[in-house]
């Protein structure tokens, strides 16, 4: 299935329930890297089929009616008035030194009353339309959600001292490949934020924030398809998909 243009949101209209107004979403997007793995190619801007990764990324989000705004950090270099052009609910800010970052600088930068956020790696150009939707009604209801795939590799966990050193096996069944977007209720997002920021802790994704403060976090089945471009394999890869029509 071929993703949909930006800046034509479909005929979507959020699920409510009875006496309540329906959720709208603020959608985080870091993509500030420098590419180390890709040379120092700005992922986000790569073209795939013609367009650039990040067009793809934000496409089945600009298509949902409920996305009242896309907040984009970006490192240095060109790109802010594309995306501006792209549709008007896009907005950029300043990037920050690493992920976390980035993501709280795109959370500073909210300015619609979004109920509901959501984060999607700027480098990941094809979310499952389906997987947004399950993630959007999930944290809708309070609680967070984490698009992936479930673990079909035998994962080995290795001991701090020596890292080559197995120590554990989990079991497979119940791992998983966190992919993003990750969607969260605003107020449980913002406390994990602030305390990110004042404990000094610097997490490798979203849920990994809210998970501590007792909020329920679910993993909603996405699709591997939903890679994340990190080195030029992965761009070969995304071609192919696109090619085969496979997204």
């Amino acid at each position: 299935m071929s993703q949909g243009a930006p800046g034509s949101p479909a005929s979507f209209t959020p699920a409510t329930e009875s006496g309540r107004a329906a959720p709208t979403v603020a959608v985080l997007v870091p993509a500030a890297g420098i590419g180390a793995r890709m040379g120092g190619v700005r992922k986000p801007f790569m073209e795939l089929g013609g367009r650039p990764v990040l067009d793809w990324a934000l496409a089945p989000f600009l298509a949902r009616r409920d996305v009242v705004e896309v907040v984009v950090a970006l490192g240095g270099g060109s790109g802010s008035a594309a995306l501006s052009r792209l549709d008007e609910r896009i907005r950029v800010v300043k990037g920050g030194g690493s992920r976390f970052e980035s993501v709280a600088n795109a959370l500073d930068g909210v300015e619609s009353p979004a109920s509901v956020i959501a984060v999607h790696d700027g480098a990941r150009p094809f979310p499952p339309a389906d997987a947004i939707e399950a993630c959007v009604r999930v944290a809708a209801a309070g609680e967070g959600a984490v698009a992936g795939v479930r673990a079909v590799d035998t994962v080995k966990r290795t001991g701090p001292g020596n890292r080559d050193v197995v120590v554990e096996t989990p079991p497979r069944e119940s791992l998983w490949y966190a992919q993003t977007p990750q969607v969260f209720p605003r107020e449980v997002f913002a406390r994990a934020v602030a305390h990110c920021r004042t404990s000094g802790l610097i997490p490798t994704d979203d849920a990994s924030m809210v998970e501590p403060l007792g909020v329920e976090v679910h993993m909603i089945m996405a699709s591997t398809s939903n890679l994340k471009i990190t080195c030029p394999e992965d761009v070969v890869i995304a071609e192919a998909y696109l090619t085969e029509q496979l997204v």
